[in-house]
């Protein structure tokens, strides 16, 4: 009995810890030159020529970021010392000439000066980092677990990392901590703090969840602890489950806002230190409301293009105004049910959204299907004329969940919600089978859980650019919602001040700037001979009535420029709301107990 033990103990953990294939170790012996220092082993492999890769983008971030250009000299040397020809063979990519060698250990250092919820950091205050921006992996075997080693700086007596911690050592170093990784995806989708940072936790939904915090701010522990336990359970309960047996959250507090990335059993979050107090505290709250959202939808949930990653390339899908649009839709409705939001405040932000959304040019030209698939080149890219292009997935998205909310909770006589199908979703391409699911599959699961063909929703609303008609929709839940024409006087520029100088930003189409040929980046040096700032501008500009003529003196580079324009009009709908209680409404807006 005690041989078999043995025997079955030796299986589980080969390829884990013993007899180990792929271990790297992480250390930063100076912070303050922003390195981080890795060392990878690798074991027993049969290729005479080993290429590791190093992936570009990171997941639920979809851009390529060339996360290699911050690799310095690739060395790589045999299990005697022996150096090896290591030979870059693209941008991601290096070639070892390992021949039989048995162990061949790579080193190399990553330049880490970035602190978002993407990237890498380091300084003498902490480091950060993401598994996709400083680790590689030997091609062909993204399925190999391994253990991961991480030495910190002698300063840094903290580390916060979402994976098991190994039994056995790989360290003389008594600060060092080492961790299991089942495979590449796990690695890659791992963050991790290392400093001094602020840690606590807090139980929701029946798990420990860890808090890691960074930087000073007006934060309350206590009250984060009871409120982002709210936020747990309200979202737990969207799905009837949690599928995680523990969760971390890595919080940045700095001086702007950055917002969050996702990941499977954890999330960083960016945000202003100051955003604790009551006037954006509902903010805070929502940001961890969507990422802890994508527990369920994007980390397990996901696009079929997406269930497996290509770390060296574009992965297109046409289903992200349904992982972030519907995942938006909830960050809101989820504060309403944790008793966040009055049913007004909620009212408040829906409207918001609508009037963001059928207020941007793009709206018009851009389906929301095409903003998803076209979010490597143009979401994460926008520039001068985005918004006169351009429509956000993750907002547009929103308002189609809002939509397709409103058909169930009317369709099935305030029984289901959007709660329920998003369930059979999970159930369906996550539970089942993992296949994730296509655009066609989401369609026709949609039009089998209402009963109903939605060939007119997907090609007016998704495919196209149709308006969507929010009066018909909610007007069963109680919501009238009237669109008003707003015509207003405008010159049809954004402006900001740029060191003394009043540039400008954007130029709306169709307005009476892009007719007078203003450009994005142009300097108004004057209006009608007079010099003039951003305010002295705009006040000129209110006092100016439809067609009235006016001269500009601008700088086009180094170019002096004359322009004669009129004043002119945009046209814009506005939407308001009238909310009376009934049976329906109060079902979609109901608070849980």
């Amino acid at each position: 009995m005690k041989i078999y033990n043995l025997l079955a103990l030796i299986l589980l953990f080969s390829g884990t810890v013993l007899g180990q294939k792929v271990h790297h170790e992480l250390s930063m012996p100076a912070p303050e030159t922003h390195y981080f220092h890795v060392e990878t082993t690798l074991t027993d492999f049969k290729e005479e020529k080993l290429v590791i890769v190093m992936p570009v983008w990171s997941p639920g971030s979809y851009l390529v970021r060339e996360f290699p250009k911050n690799v310095n000299l690739v060395r790589a040397k045999d299990e005697n010392g022996n150096d090896l020809s290591v030979q870059k063979v693209s941008k991601n990519k290096w070639e070892i000439n390992k021949g039989n060698s048995k162990k061949v250990t790579v080193n190399y250092e990553v330049y880490s000066f970035e602190l978002t919820v993407r990237t890498s950091f380091l300084d003498k205050t902490h480091g950060y980092l993401n598994g996709t921006t400083i680790f590689t992996f030997p091609e062909g075997h993204t399925d190999l677990g391994g253990t991961l080693t991480i030495i910190p700086h002698s300063s840094f007596k903290t580390i916060t990392a979402p994976l098991e911690k190994s039994k056995e050592g790989f360290s003389n170093d008594n600060n060092a901590e080492t961790f299991v990784f089942e495979n590449f995806e796990q690695l890659a989708d791992t963050p991790i703090e290392i400093g001094n940072q602020e840690l606590f936790s807090f139980q929701a939904a029946g798990i420990k969840h860890n808090v890691a915090m960074y930087g000073p701010g007006n934060y309350d522990i206590e009250k984060l602890k009871v409120d982002m336990a709210k936020v747990v359970e309200s979202t737990t309960a969207v799905f009837g489950q949690n599928p995680n047996k523990e969760y971390w959250f890595i919080i940045h507090n700095t001086d702007s806002r950055g917002g969050g990335l996702e990941h499977m059993n954890s999330t960083t979050l960016n945000v202003n230190r100051w955003t604790y107090g009551p006037e954006n505290y509902n903010k805070f709250l929502s940001l961890v409301a969507h990422e802890y959202f994508h527990v369920w939808n994007v980390k397990r949930l996901r696009p079929a293009n997406l269930v497996e990653y290509d770390y060296s390339n574009e992965n297109y899908t046409d289903l992200l105004w349904v992982m972030e649009g519907f995942t938006s839709y909830y960050d809101e409705l989820i504060l309403r049910r944790a008793g966040f939001y009055t049913e007004q405040e909620y009212m408040d932000v829906f409207k918001s959204t609508i009037n963001y959304v059928e207020g941007t040019p793009g709206n018009n030209i851009q389906p929301v299907a095409h903003s998803s698939y076209d979010a490597w080149i143009k979401s994460y890219r926008p520039n001068e004329n985005s918004r006169n292009t351009n429509i956000s997935y993750y907002s547009k998205g929103g308002l189609l969940a809002h939509a397709i909310e409103a058909m169930i909770i009317k369709k099935t006589k305030g029984k289901k919600s959007l709660d329920e199908f998003m369930q059979v979703l999970y159930s369906k391409f996550y539970e089942e089978d993992n296949t994730g699911m296509t655009p066609a599959q989401f369609k026709t699961t949609l039009e089998d859980f209402l009963g109903d063909n939605l060939d007119e929703f997907f090609k007016k609303y998704v495919y196209g650019t149709e308006t969507i008609p929010y009066a018909t929709y909610f007007k069963d839940l109680g919501l009238k919602i009237e669109q008003i024409r707003e015509t207003r006087t405008s010159l049809g520029i954004t402006m900001s001040n740029n060191e003394g100088k009043l540039i400008v930003n954007g130029v709306q189409s169709n307005s009476a700037a892009e007719r007078a040929g203003i450009s994005p980046n142009d300097e108004i040096i004057a209006f009608n001979g007079f010099r003039v700032g951003v305010s002295d501008l705009q006040d000129f500009l209110g006092k100016l009535a439809v067609d009235d003529e006016f001269n500009l003196i601008i700088a086009r580079g180094d170019q002096l420029m004359s322009i004669d324009a009129k004043m002119g009009t945009i046209e814009s709908p506005r939407y308001e709301f009238t909310y009376e209680v009934n049976k329906l409404g109060t079902y979609w807006l109901r608070e849980k107990k």
